[in-house]
C-alpha cells in the first residue's frame, strides 16, 4: 500500500535560494495524479511513479515544469518514510537540489 496520497509541504534548497511549495497527490486505480503550488503558480505533476524502497518506505519519482522564478523542467527523486519525504530534484544539467517534505494534516 502506498503512503504517497495526500498533501505535502515541500522545501527545496536550490542554487537560487530556498523554495517552498505544496504538492497534493491522489491515487485512482494505482494511477497517481496531482499538482504542486508555489511561487504564484500551480503546475501539474506528471510521470508519477511509486514503488517500495529497499529497507522499507517508498521510492517516488515525478516530473514537473515551472515558469517561476524561471522556466525549468524538474525531475524529482524522493523517499518517503511515514510522514517525511527526503530526496532531490534536478533541472537539466544544473546541480541537484535537496528536497524535504512533511505530510500535511488532513482536514476533517
Amino acid at each position: 500500500m502506498t503512503t504517497l496520497p495526500g498533501g505535502w509541504a515541500l522545501t527545496m534548497t536550490t542554487p537560487i535560494g530556498r523554495i517552498e511549495a505544496e504538492a497534493t497527490f491522489t491515487a485512482d486505480a494505482h494511477v497517481f495524479t496531482r499538482t504542486a503550488a508555489g511561487k504564484g503558480e500551480t503546475v501539474a505533476l506528471s510521470d508519477i511513479r511509486s514503488e517500495p524502497a529497499e529497507g522499507g518506505g517508498e521510492h517516488v519519482t515525478w516530473t514537473q515544469s515551472i515558469t517561476k522564478p524561471m522556466r525549468l523542467n524538474l525531475d524529482f527523486d524522493v523517499g518517503i518514510d511515514g510522514d517525511e519525504m527526503r530526496g532531490f530534484s534536478r533541472a537539466g544539467r544544473l546541480p541537484r537540489s535537496v528536497v524535504v517534505g512533511r505530510r500535511l494534516p488532513t482536514s476533517v
